[in-house]
């Protein structure tokens, strides 16, 4: 089995025995309801089940103070009276006879689940968990928390696996102060939270959690908080944080004193650069000191997520509109970093439905399984946008990936104003319950519509007859041996033959057997992923008929009923100069001569020549187009003289499976190696790409070709945009 769910009945035990309406939210229902979800869906079932054990109390050390561990070891005997007055000492704190259990097994499930992944017993998992973990300190229980279940594992994963990189990504609705305290001045862990924090208004009401607090000493650059201002943060928010914030930092590499600036000169188009090609390519690349000390390589070993959903919507903690399918999309976007190896702990989730929706979203992603797609239109708001350009500029001065900033700078949220602004209602008072009670109204269709989303029977199906006897799959993918009707096939030929002499190569192209062969298999793998019956499908075709094939594909699956196609064309593969721009069809051209937006729907851009750049194009432009768009399937195709290395050609199919739901269909030419075919075939299938190998930033002709292409279109794709227009 490849994910683990880490769980104990005991967990449940602990509960509040006053009144204190701020403290009553936590509760074991918020338990029993997830694990009662993930029953009913049978996502339990799939996972490997791994009882919690208790952490010793050498392992609570690694993070937390002798006295505080005893401390806590002292309430077992404690009454209610004398649990009371030690509870008022902390804030938001709540003590039981069973919390010091509890809180043992909760660090201990986080110890367990890092063990299972590091040594390859499952791929990832998620530790189901309470009391939550990511307010606790050194010697202070903090907002329900009681020890550090995070930090623990992260210590731990240091200490006995060696791991010297680990990221940490706290999507928690509350700022996760704890995990930052304990590793500020660490640059081994680069911690990530969002929060809410309405400029210093919101609990728990900390100036080191606004945007300018980046870490301490060593550790400058390796804290990133991402400030949310304003309450009804969504799905788009939430996306466009992950592509222009964390996912350009958890994938750079730079080494401490140098970096390259990529210059002329060719590189093996089949295999990554060197270290030292990186390093120094003298003559072709020039090094200069950068503008920052701290030595910032990342590039993760292992992901640690603070999986809390009260920044889910419906929860009048958070106050937010991210409904439970995101979580599914945040998690894949994680999955693409340090092997898959993901390790999710839950701490908040305070409205029973949307924390038992979220958690199961969470695992089925987990699992492989395609995330369903986003409802509502992918813009972000305003704020959002001030929020992550100001994340931005905090941190240019530490990472290279975020120093191509726009012109104008904007006020950090610390500058901004709070007055006017309404303190948020307490937990558990009648405004509470009453925001509850609305959200669980608002939130009953949406769930309605999340259920009206099956899992097609068939994850992946491959066409490769040419490549399958050297091909290395996962047992359940499906070889296809079924083909679209041969008089189908050749209709579609005789289509291209009619539409003029433009189309008369492709039209001859498709003349000979086997391109009508191979064209057949395609059409009917896209018949299979419209129909719902397969999620994904990779299918070959000779590469004298590869543009045909993409033509004749994009033209077939408009006319079978998919209302927005995403084409990204690699190679040799050129745009039908007859194809509609009504919006249906949106085509991406890697490899063109040239950066253009020659219109909303066509984009054409020169193939990056490092690691640096290609990512830059990757997430700051191919993914936000892909997320604007909402693509109903993308076609991949690989096309003659692609240029892409196998990591990267598997990384951007696994990045494109993610906002298609799954839905892509990937075409490769019949001379690629068995290899190609094979990792492509596994990202699509939900496994992790591989490594890209020894980072080299953007070359300055590459991050002008994207910025150039970026101004055309941000005011036409939102996701594009990284700062709120003025």
């Amino acid at each position: 089995m490849r994910t683990a769910l880490v769980y104990h009945e005991d967990m449940m035990a602990t509960r509040l025995l006053w009144d204190d309406p701020e403290c009553e939210i936590e509760c074991p229902e918020r338990l029993t309801t997830a694990l009662g979800r993930l029953q009913q869906r049978g996502l339990e079932q799939r996972c490997l089940r791994l009882t919690a054990r208790e952490a010793s109390e050498t392992e609570l050390g690694l993070v937390h103070s002798p006295e505080y561990v005893a401390l806590l070891r002292g309430t077992q005997a404690l009454s209610t009276e004398e649990l009371q007055a030690l509870s008022g000492q902390f804030d938001a704190v709540y003590f039981h006879p069973s919390t010091f259990h509890c809180a043992r097994l909760a660090a201990g499930a986080g110890l367990q689940l890092v063990d299972a992944v590091l040594t390859g017993a499952v791929h990832n998992g998620l530790a189901l968990v309470r009391p939550p973990g990511h307010h606790s300190q050194r010697a202070a229980a903090n907002g329900f928390c009681m020890f550090n279940n995070v930090a623990i594992a992260a210590k731990h994963a240091q200490q006995e696996h060696g791991l010297h990189r680990i990221l940490i990504v706290d999507w928690d609705i509350h700022h996760g102060q704890g995990i930052q305290y304990i590793f500020e001045d660490d640059p081994s862990v680069l911690y990530f939270s969002w929060h809410r924090y309405e400029h210093g208004r919101f609990w728990p009401y900390l100036p080191e959690s606004d945007a300018d607090a980046v870490g301490q000493g060593r550790g400058r650059g390796f804290t990133v908080n991402l400030p949310w201002n304003q309450v009804g943060m969504g799905n788009a928010d939430y996306v466009a944080a992950f592509l222009h914030v964390l996912l350009p930092l958890a994938f750079e590499v730079t080494t401490r004193g140098a970096v390259l600036i990529a210059g002329g000169g060719q590189l093996d188009a089949r295999s990554p650069p060197t270290p030292r090609q990186c390093r120094m390519r003298v003559g072709r690349a020039s090094l200069r000191a950068p503008p920052f000390t701290p030595s910032l390589q990342f590039d993760p070993e292992l992901v640690l997520v603070s999986a809390g959903f009260d920044s889910a919507i419906g929860d009048p903690e958070g106050q937010m509109q991210a409904t439970p399918e995101c979580f599914a999309h945040l998690t894949q976007l994680l999955q693409v970093l340090a092997g898959g190896r993901v390790c999710a702990m839950l701490e908040g989730g305070y409205h029973l439905e949307s924390l038992s929706e979220s958690v199961c979203m969470t695992v089925q992603a987990l699992l492989g399984d395609p995330a369903p797609p986003l409802p509502g239109p992918m813009v972000p708001v305003h704020s959002a946008l001030e929020s992550i350009r100001s994340v931005r500029a905090a941190h240019a001065p530490h990472w290279m990936s975020l120093q191509q900033q726009d012109s104008a700078p904007v006020l950090s949220p610390s500058t901004c104003s709070p007055e006017g602004r309404a303190s948020p209602p307490l937990p558990g008072g009648p405004e509470f319950k009453a925001a509850a009670a609305q959200a669980t109204v608002a939130l009953s269709p949406l769930l309605d519509q999340l259920h009206l989303c099956p899992t097609p029977p068939v994850r992946t199906a491959v066409a490769l007859t040419p490549l399958d006897t050297a091909l290395v799959l996962p047992p359940d993918v499906l070889h296809q041996e079924a083909s679209s009707p041969k008089e189908e096939t050749q209709a579609w030929a005789s289509v291209l033959g009619f539409l003029g002499l433009a189309h008369h190569r492709l039209h001859k192209a498709l003349a000979k057997d086997e391109a009508v062969t191979a064209l057949g298999e395609i059409l009917c793998l896209l018949d299979g992923i419209l129909d719902g019956q397969v999620s994904s499908g990779l299918a070959a075709t000779p590469a004298p008929a590869a543009a045909a094939a993409v033509d004749v594909a994009t033209r077939h699956g408009l006319s079978r009923g998919a209302q927005r196609l995403l084409c990204v064309a690699v190679g040799q593969l050129d745009r039908p100069s007859d194809l509609a721009d009504d919006g249906r069809t949106l085509w991406l051209s890697i490899r063109g001569k040239e950066a253009a937006a020659l219109s909303m729907f066509h984009v054409s851009m020169p193939l990056p020549g490092t690691i640096g750049g290609f990512l830059n194009f990757a997430l700051a432009l191919v993914l936000p187009l892909a997320y604007g768009f909402q693509p109903d399937v993308v076609l991949l195709a690989l096309g003659p003289a692609h240029g892409l290395w196998d990591s990267q050609a598997a990384l951007l199919a696994a990045l494109l499976r993610v906002p298609a739901g799954g839905r892509v269909l990937a075409l490769l030419v019949e001379e690629s190696t068995p290899q190609l075919a094979g990792v492509l075939a596994r990202v699509l299938h939900g496994e992790a790409p591989p490594s890209l190998g020894p980072f080299c930033v953007a070359s300055p002709g590459d991050k002008q070709a994207l910025m150039h292409l970026r101004r055309q279109l941000e005011s036409q794709w939102k996701m594009l945009q990284v700062a709120a227009p003025a």
